[in-house]
């Protein structure tokens, strides 16, 4: 006699999504399983599509993992660039405090993001890594750009070497993003969302009064957060 029950389902029946629920996917899978361990399939299956749908679009995972990259830090190196322009009445100081607004604006609800990047720079495959740093390096130019104009006008040591303070101002502030929502409610009694922006407050100060020529100056607009 015919079977009256359903057919089990083999598989996503949507053929048509949104290129954003597809990467939505990819970095919840890749977070998860690494980029190594990621592979189309199980994305496919979170985005409730045929894998041949995320071929069409990406061409591969590592096409994906591109895309991911572009979708996360190309908003960032946009925001920088236009900390750089010429007309902007701010000084050094200021500007350099909006970095720490920009990385948290863009990439505080990126953790998964952020820590497979740190993994794929510290253990991913030779071209994984160029690849990453072809779209990292614009933003730490855009950083260095700023911190030689407080050179030239006096706002910064001319003993300050760019490169490293650039280090220093990004990647504290990438920590502050990781561990402060985590040890900020459970070291020192704080909601995370009270923790993070003391964590940046306080450390910009250390960083600004470590590089800055007049280190004791005030700076009123941290106040305005």
């Amino acid at each position: 006699m015919p079977s009256n029950s359903a057919p089990r389902s083999r598989g996503p029946k949507a053929t048509r999504v949104d290129p954003e629920v597809i990467l939505d996917a990819a970095q919840k899978i890749f977070a998860r399983d690494g980029l190594r361990g990621g592979s189309i399939r199980p994305i496919a299956v979170e985005a409730g599509c045929d894998p041949a749908l995320i071929y069409y679009h990406f061409q591969s995972k590592e096409g994906l993992f591109q895309a991911l990259l572009e979708r996360t830090i190309g908003p960032v190196v946009a925001d920088l660039l236009a900390l750089n322009k010429p007309k902007d009445p701010r000084s050094v100081a200021e500007r350099l405090w909006q970095v720490i607004r920009i990385y948290n604006a863009h990439l505080a609800g990126s953790a998964g993001m952020r820590g497979l990047v740190r993994g794929e720079i510290l253990l991913g495959a030779k071209g994984i890594q160029e690849t990453i740093m072809q779209r990292i390096l614009p933003a730490l130019e855009a950083i260095g750009s700023l911190i030689r104009l407080g050179i030239e006008r006096g706002e910064i040591r001319e003993d300050t070497p760019p490169l490293f303070a650039t280090f220093f101002l990004a990647r504290l502030e990438l920590e502050i993003l990781d561990l402060i929502p985590v040890l900020g409610p459970r070291v020192a009694k704080i909601p995370a969302e009270l923790a993070v922006p003391m964590a940046e407050r306080a450390w910009f100060r250390l960083f600004w009064r470590g590089i800055a020529t007049q280190p004791d100056e005030a700076l009123s607009f941290l106040n305005e957060i």
